[in-house]
């Protein structure tokens, strides 16, 4: 493969890496000292705090893993182990579990710890909301909401 960058030395090919700009970098641009992060969410089918977790992951294109803590209650049992209590949603970022946390406060601890730069790009969900009252007791009658239809909370 030919480089388009010019040649260096009198025709020797310069293998030193372009320099980072953020103007030639999508958002999610990660820092060469941060590999792609491993993550993994333990969510609820229908939560608004669960969808906030997965609006952030949206905007920024980041692969994770999603554990469906009501659909299989391994998950939820997984979960508790590893955070230590029971609350959720959880997200574990390379080994490192945020126990009960917002979307908001995912974007902002993995912001704080270089895994990617700002983006101004509004996220396509609430990212600090929860279900109204009235879809937590639907939901603890075994009935969920059909997709779409969960309202967030201002």
């Amino acid at each position: 493969m030919q480089s388009s960058r010019p040649l260096a030395n009198h025709g020797a090919c310069d293998l030193s890496p372009p320099a980072y700009s953020a103007a030639n970098q999508p958002s999610t641009y990660m820092p060469e000292t941060k590999s792609t992060p491993q993550i993994t969410a333990y969510l609820k089918t229908f939560c608004g705090w669960s969808e906030g977790i997965r609006a952030i992951m949206r905007k920024y294109d980041l692969p994770y893993e999603e554990k469906d803590i009501i659909k299989n209650p391994a998950f939820r049992w997984e979960m508790e182990q590893r955070s230590g209590q029971s609350l959720s949603p959880c997200v574990e970022i390379d080994g490192h579990m945020l126990p009960d946390i917002s979307g908001e406060e995912v974007e902002k601890w993995m912001l704080e710890n270089g895994y990617f730069e700002a983006n101004d790009a509004a996220p396509d969900a609430p990212i600090n909301s929860s279900c109204t009252d009235e879809q937590h007791a639907e939901m603890a009658l075994g009935r969920t909401p059909a997709p779409g239809k969960i309202r967030f909370l201002d």
